[in-house]
This record gives C-alpha cells, sequence and structure tokens, in this order.
C-alpha cells in the first residue's frame, strides 16, 4: 500500500468528521482540529504514558504468541500422528470466543499486565497456529523431496521448507488478528485496572464527560493498531523478501 494513498484516506476521513461535526453542531462530537490539538498535548503527558503501557502490553503478546504458536504449528503440519493427537483439541478451543475467559484469568493472574497480555496472546495463538499448520501440511511433496535427495535432514526442511512457506502464513494470521487484539486490549483495560489507553477513554475521558480527550483517546488507539500493522508489514519485508519482488516475466 502506498503512503499517499493512506495519507488521501485519512484526510478523506478527517474531512467527513470536520463535515459531520459542523453539521450536528454536538457537544458529543468536536471537531477534528479540537481533537488532534488534545491528542497533541496529550502525548505529553497521561496519554502518552497510557499508549506506551498498552503498546508494551500488545507487543509482549505478539511475541509470546509467535514464539509459542509457529513452531508447534509447524510440528503439527510436519507429523500426521501429532496432529490426529491435538486437532480434536483445537478444534474445541478454537471457536470459543477465548474474551470470555477473562474474568477467571485475572482471579488467578490478577488485574496487572500478566493478565491482559496473557489473554491477547491466547486469542492470537489459536490464529497463528491453525494458519502456520495448515499452511505446513499443504506444502507440495516436491519441495520436500527435493531437499532429502540432497541429504537433508529434519532439520534442513524446517530451516529451508517449512519455516520459509509457513512464515508468510503466521504474519499474515497475525495481521488478521490485530484488530481483534487491539479490541480484545480495549476491553481488558476498561476495568480493573490504571493504565492503558482503555482505562483512559472509558475512566479518564468518558467518565468526566471530557469528550474532546475521549475522541483523543480513541485517535490514540486507531494510531495503535496502524503501527502495529506498519510493524507487520515491515516484518514481511525483512524475513519474506520474496513476496515483495515482481514476478519475473516468462520467455
Amino acid at each position: 500500500m502506498r503512503r499517499r494513498d493512506i495519507i488521501l484516506a485519512a484526510l478523506l476521513l478527517l474531512l467527513l468528521w470536520e463535515i459531520a461535526s459542523w453539521l450536528l453542531h454536538m457537544e458529543v462530537l468536536p471537531a477534528p482540529g479540537a481533537v488532534l490539538v488534545a491528542f497533541g498535548r496529550g502525548l505529553a503527558g497521561e496519554l502518552g504514558r497510557d499508549f506506551l503501557v498498552s503498546f508494551a502490553r500488545v507487543v509482549a503478546s505478539i511475541i509470546v504468541s509467535i514464539t509459542l504458536a509457529t513452531p508447534l504449528g509447524l510440528a503439527l503440519g510436519q507429523s500426521r500422528r501429532l496432529d490426529r493427537v491435538f486437532a480434536p483439541f483445537i478444534y474445541l478451543l478454537y471457536p470459543i470466543p477465548k474474551i470470555v475467559f477473562l474474568p477467571i484469568i485475572i482471579l488467578f493472574l490478577g488485574v496487572g499486565n500478566v493478565s491482559k497480555v496473557f489473554i491477547i496472546s491466547l486469542i492470537l495463538f489459536f490464529q497463528i497456529l491453525v494458519v502456520v499448520r495448515d499452511a505446513a501440511s499443504n506444502l507440495r511433496p516436491e519441495l520436500i523431496a527435493s531437499v532429502r535427495s540432497l541429504g537433508g535432514g529434519r532439520r534442513a526442511l524446517f530451516r529451508f521448507v517449512y519455516l520459509p512457506a509457513c512464515l508468510p502464513a503466521a504474519l499474515t494470521a497475525l495481521r488478521v488478528s490485530i484488530g481483534t487484539a487491539v479490541a480484545v486490549l480495549f476491553f481488558a483495560e476498561s476495568f480493573a485496572t490504571t493504565s492503558g489507553l482503555g482505562y483512559y477513554i472509558i475512566v479518564e475521558a468518558w467518565g468526566r464527560l471530557a469528550y474532546t480527550e475521549m475522541y483523543a483517546g480513541v485517535v490514540a488507539m486507531s494510531v495503535l493498531g496502524l503501527l502495529l500493522y506498519v510493524i507487520v508489514d515491515f516484518l514481511e519485508r525483512r524475513f519474506c523478501p520474496w513476496l515483495s519482488q515482481p514476478d519475473q516475466p516468462t520467455l
């Protein structure tokens, strides 16, 4: 996606927001200019601190989920025996909305960072696990046979076949799950906590009827999601450079 297109889309959204604010002329929908001023002012204070807390929680969750789900997904994709053992559990647990476990997780892990990182990691874990497992199990047999014909063992297959083939799938699953992760983060931070963007929006702003600050928090949450998308795109270009290369013309 070109940067110019993103900037134009953002300007169009701001224009529509400005028009809606002017037409409604209500306190609950402040103009985008006032919100952006509050956003810039808040970054130097409490909003900035809450943004960093939320960002750290999501990044920690991403690291945990990728570290655990990718190797397990590769193992299940390579071994039909292991997949037969774990597939019924994945089938039962995957469709369950993991957010329903949040009260239980808080009871066991408390209201601090650990419970929030755990619930987001749990959601991302299953998303990445299923995608990586399916990608590993659907590899073309000739790719595996070519490495084995050169004397490569399981480690060589993992390095030169399974990992390059499944890493794009894992990053795609992560990109798709970012919106869910940010939504769960907002819900988890909206109660039983004293920090994070969810706390800022619900308690510090909405609770005081400070609508301009509330919208500034929403903008910060949107920036957080966009920043995570940019990070995933960077990881894809860094570790999967062949995806961004143009197709070679055939003779």
